[in-house]
């Protein structure tokens, strides 16, 4: 009777919880991920100190100009949460009011609030992607790194909502 008491136990309460734990775990490993904004370079969109869920990018044709993105940059060790401007093969132009030119075509960036004057030319090889904080002001991004390109298999998630502060939850585009 203590045996069948004991097994009710387990497969009753201990074994749904290792489940569970092992599920969340793959999940957060392999579908999702969470990080957290490290500057105000993504400023008005993201602020510093908003949580966002990712989702792991495995398909890299999904990747769109206008999506914000999770990646890892190899200069500064560190994941980076930034906007891709530039796709893979295409010639961007910074003029020196700030506005962005995708082969010769001016881009429209609702999102950029505070363009900046810093100029530059960037012919994006195959397999990298151009990216860009929002607040040009003050963002460390592609117009100042020693490699201004971001290889596709550094590209890490698709940022998709967020979650703190509560008062900001939502969808982020």
């Amino acid at each position: 009777m203590d045996e069948k008491v004991e097994n009710n136990f387990f497969f009753d309460w201990i074994m749904p919880i290792a489940v569970a734990v092992i599920v969340v775990l793959l999940v957060n490993h392999f579908l999702i991920f969470q990080i957290e904004v490290k500057s105000g370079s993504m400023t008005p969109t993201l602020l510093k100190k908003d949580r966002l869920m990712s989702t792991v990018i495995y398909d890299y044709k999904s990747i769109k100009r206008g999506d914000i993105i999770t990646f890892y940059s190899r200069e500064y060790d560190d994941l980076f949460v930034k906007r891709v401007v530039g796709l893979p093969g295409e010639n961007v132009d910074i003029d020196d009011k700030g506005i962005v030119y995708i082969n010769g075509k001016k881009l429209n960036e609702s999102y950029v609030k505070y363009p900046s004057p810093t100029e530059g030319h960037f012919k994006i090889p195959n397999g990298k992607y151009l990216m860009l904080g929002d607040d040009r002001e003050i963002s460390d991004d592609a117009r100042y790194w020693k490699n201004p390109y971001i290889d596709k298999s550094d590209i890490k998630g698709k940022v998709r909502i967020r979650v703190f502060p509560f008062d900001r939850i939502g969808s982020v585009q």
